[in-house]
């Protein structure tokens, strides 16, 4: 083969792959232009921003061991266990309901208002006289904690979880009874 088809060939594939990577690189600048997800994309920063509230980064207080590190809602994906969850899971009109207050607390400026603002918002929705406001708080309030406790950094690092609880023993004497 001679030299100058090889590098012709060579400057193809590599001018080839660099325009795959751009194109990839602008679809995902693109991506929250285009957001094609059953949330939009405010709504998805509120559920974020609530579990967030509801379980902030550096939880729990006392680790248990030295490779544990705290942890909260968003490192752990709860807010994406629970996005999915009211995709999938929940009726429509329950979605509905969850749209409604989302756009509801957008309105009064959730997404701008401070970690002590939020919790504040979050305290007015669960003692509001509002019945589809204190559904919403327990909802998300359980599905977060729902979400949180059940996945593999808190189970194995902070609850000792096992996959397998038993150990077998094999050559192992039988303590007498007395």
């Amino acid at each position: 083969m001679n030299r100058r088809k090889s590098l012709k060939i060579l400057g193809g594939t590599a001018v080839g792959i660099a325009g795959l990577v751009l194109a990839d690189w602008k679809w995902q600048l693109l991506d929250g232009i285009n957001h094609k997800g059953f949330f939009t994309l405010k709504e998805e920063k509120l559920i974020s921003a609530i579990a967030d509230t509801i379980i902030p980064e550096g939880l729990p207080p006392k680790i248990p061991s030295p490779e544990a590190k705290p942890i909260g809602a968003l490192s752990t994906g709860t807010d994406i266990y629970m996005m999915k969850l009211f995709e999938h899971c929940f009726e429509k009109e329950d979605q509905d309901k969850i749209k409604l207050q989302l756009a509801s607390l957008d309105k009064k400026g959730f997404l701008k208002a401070s970690k002590e603002e939020r919790k504040a918002m979050l305290i007015v929705l669960s003692d509001s006289e509002n019945e589809a406001e204190k559904e919403f708080f327990d909802l998300m309030k359980s599905e977060t904690i729902t979400g949180f406790t059940t996945v593999k950094e808190v189970m194995v690092d902070y609850r000792n979880y096992k996959v397998a609880p038993g150990f077998y023993t094999g050559c192992a004497d039988v303590p007498a009874k007395a």
